[in-house]
This record gives structure tokens, C-alpha cells and sequence, in this order.
């Protein structure tokens, strides 16, 4: 198979970095209109920089802070850390809020990015060894979506009865490949040292990463819902003035050329998708 990527689909607004602060920060949007964002990843942190400037023209003041993981900034937005993030997927939110305890609601679109297999040393799929090793996200939404972009290589298949599957329930593995699970943040680290690793968007972007590394990115024309990234608040807060105000900043032309011109066709805007 030759080396596919999906230009113009692509998402995952994300935010990344330290944990905020060790006590909660509760009401910031009543104090002098200042909103603190989550998100994941040096990119992502640029985007919504540009877009606090626009926003301070508007009297709002966004504060944004960067986390390293995909847990944290759920965390800190169900402890009242945040005001709100902007990193993940439905599919990924849904399974962190039940165990954050449903405190959360998306109030809107943002992105698309589709999931990819980046290899440093083969450039087919067809090339991978047997016996070979391949990294994949060991959380549980993103690991799922790794299994799909490794079936659609036809590299495996996997039992999809399974709630939140695994490589333990993968039932056919002709090549006998070893599937290395680590966390999300560490699969460009992995990559390394295997024959190849399904990266998240964003952690790829960030690593700079080649297009001329992808093997195969994730079909997400059939199923993009699932997928579509999303800007969270806590339920109580969802209807806040303030955070529609900067939803509405968010899904102008202006977030889109800025998403073009820091991500190319790695993420797309989908910000309109029913």
C-alpha cells in the first residue's frame, strides 16, 4: 500500500501541559471577564493565543494552560481547575466524563484529525516485518481507534464485541506483530524504537513529524462524528454568556486560517458538522 494521508480532515484540538496549580481556582469567568483554557500541545497553545488577542478586543481575557496528557485537563476542568479545554474527541470525552463523574458537556466544534501510522524506517506497510513491533495509545478510546487504523492496514483484526478493546483482544494477527501499548504521549518516543506507531494528531504535529512517515492514516469519511474534537465546560457553566462569546470566536474564518497555517492539512475545522 502506498503511504495515504486524509489532507483537510484531521483534528484534535488539544491542549497539553502542567497540572494547574494544587487547590481548585473556582468563578474565573466573574473575575474580570478571564476564562482559563485547557489544552494540549505547543500547537494548540499557539492557536488559542491568536485567538485570546481577538478576544481581549472583546474584553475577555483567555488564559491558557498546557498540559502533556489527554487525563489532566479533564480532571482540572471537573475540579473547577478550568473554565474550560478544547483537546479531544467525543468519542474520548464521553469515557472521561463518566469516570470524572459527568460533570461535563461539550459546547462546540472545533476539529477533525484523523489517526495515523508513521514508521521511520519502512515506507509500505506491506514492509513491516513479522515479528515486528508496532506502539499504539493505551487509552481506552484511542487505543480502539489505533486497532482500526492497524485493521484497515489489514495488518490485524480484533473482536469488535469488546467494549473498549485491546491488543489482548485482537484475534488475527498473520505477521505476528507485537503490539506495544504505552501512553498516548509517549507513542512519537516509541516509534523509536519499533517498526512502527499509531500516533495521535497533535503529538505528531508537535514532533514534527514527516508526511513522508505516514504509512496510513484513519478513514474517518464513513464515521466522523465520533471523532469531531469539541470545547468542554463544566454542565453548570454551559450556558455562561461569556464561553458562547468565545465558542462564537472560535468557529470564525479567521480560527480557520490560523488552523491552516499552523497545522496545514494535519487538522481541519468542522466546526459546522451536524
Amino acid at each position: 500500500m502506498k503511504k495515504a494521508y486524509i489532507g483537510g480532515i484531521v483534528a484534535a484540538v488539544v491542549v497539553v501541559g502542567g497540572v494547574i496549580g494544587g487547590h481548585q481556582i473556582l468563578s474565573h469567568a466573574s473575575q474580570n471577564n478571564e476564562v482559563i483554557v485547557g489544552v494540549v500541545g505547543d500547537s494548540s497553545r499557539e492557536l488559542w493565543g491568536d485567538l485570546a488577542k481577538r478576544a481581549a478586543k472583546e474584553n475577555i481575557k483567555i488564559t491558557v494552560k498546557t498540559f502533556n496528557d489527554y487525563v489532566k485537563p479533564n480532571q482540572a476542568l471537573a475540579d473547577g481547575s478550568l473554565d474550560l479545554n478544547a483537546f479531544q474527541t467525543r468519542v474520548f470525552f464521553d469515557d472521561q466524563n463518566k469516570k470524572t463523574g459527568s460533570k461535563m458537556t461539550p459546547i462546540g466544534n472545533t476539529v477533525i484529525v484523523p489517526m495515523r501510522m508513521y514508521s521511520l524506517q519502512y515506507h509500505k506497510i506491506a514492509d513491516i516485518p513479522a515479528n515486528g513491533t508496532i506502539a499504539v495509545p493505551n487509552d481506552a478510546t484511542n487505543e480502539q481507534r489505533a486497532l482500526d487504523v492497524l485493521e484497515q492496514a489489514k495488518l490485524i483484526t480484533y473482536n469488535h464485541k469488546v467494549d473498549n478493546p485491546t491488543a489482548r483482544d485482537i484475534v488475527k494477527n498473520p505477521k505476528h506483530l507485537s503490539i506495544k501499548e504505552v501512553d498516548s504521549a509517549q507513542t512519537v518516543s516509541a516509534l523509536k524504537g519499533a517498526d512502527a506507531a499509531v500516533i495521535n494528531g497533535n503529538f505528531a504535529h508537535d514532533a514534527k513529524l514527516s508526511k513522508d512517515d505516514v504509512l496510513i492514516s484513519q478513514d474517518l469519511t464513513k464515521n466522523i462524528k465520533p471523532y469531531i474534537n469539541i470545547i468542554a465546560a463544566q454542565k453548570k457553566d454551559a450556558n455562561k454568556k461569556i464561553y458562547r462569546q468565545i465558542v462564537k470566536l472560535y468557529q470564525t474564518k479567521e480560527t480557520a486560517k490560523d488552523i491552516s497555517r499552523i497545522f496545514g492539512d494535519s487538522e481541519a475545522p468542522i466546526w459546522d458538522a451536524k
